[in-house]
């Protein structure tokens, strides 16, 4: 799989526009790249990271996020998922006899939240799948990143736009349940620039690291699982 680093500056990316980023529990990798799009913004950005206490501007916790959204305030939200389907679907119920955490609140953020970034690590079949078991969230998200690749999503339906280092795009269709165009200017995901990385071991560590220890010592260079 990717290194977490490229996946926290590819999602950092994908929220570049946005000025209210809030990210659901956890999601170490959605917490470094919002805290990683403030710090590239440089002001103006503000981040609700659910069970950081140091970023999290709504002391009563999915209520008080549910209402900002609501009143159009929020500007993205990362969100996962037990299954995606090509449709932009998102499945966090079950998936046969797997029981997933939940839907939490997903569909109505799907509906109000204008840029819906999708995440999940893993890339195969089992994940990206034709169609999901169980509708917990549709909707048009904005992108979908994985560990092997980046989508964007497109008169309903997925367009590849991305690979990451190591993978193909052929490599990518087999380990794809579900079909897609690919993107003319498809490429290799970018790398993290130098400064990106430097934040991403030393402040921003330093943030999640209450949160997320052991994904803090990944950022900094350690061998930790990244969960």
């Amino acid at each position: 799989m990717a290194d977490p680093r490229l996946l926290a500056a590819t999602l950092a990316d994908a929220v570049a526009e946005a000025r209210t980023i809030a990210v659901g529990t956890n999601s170490p990798i959605p917490a470094a790249a919002a805290l990683l799009a403030q710090r590239r913004a440089g002001q103006g950005v503000t981040v609700s990271i659910l069970g950081s206490a140091r970023h999290n501007p709504f002391p009563d916790g999915g209520r008080e996020l549910f209402d900002f959204a609501g009143q159009g305030r929020l500007d993205a939200f990362f969100l996962g998922g037990g299954q995606i389907d090509g449709d932009g679907n998102v499945n966090l119920v079950r998936a046969g006899e797997v029981r997933f955490p939940g839907s939490y609140g997903s569909a109505y953020l799907m509906a109000l939240v204008p840029n819906i970034v999708l995440f999940r690590e893993e890339h195969s079949p089992r994940v990206l799948v034709r169609r999901v078991e169980f509708i917990s969230a549709a909707g048009r998200p904005r992108r979908l990143v994985t560990g092997r690749a980046v989508f964007g999503f497109e008169d309903g339906g997925f367009v590849l736009r991305s690979a990451h280092p190591g993978e193909s795009e052929e490599g990518i269709r087999t380990e794809t349940g579900f079909t897609f165009a690919t993107d003319p200017g498809f490429g290799p995901t970018p790398e993290p620039s130098a400064l990106d990385l430097e934040w991403l071991a030393g402040p921003i560590a330093d943030d999640l690291a209450q949160t997320y220890p052991r994904f803090a010592q990944t950022l900094r260079g350690s061998h930790a699982p990244t969960a």
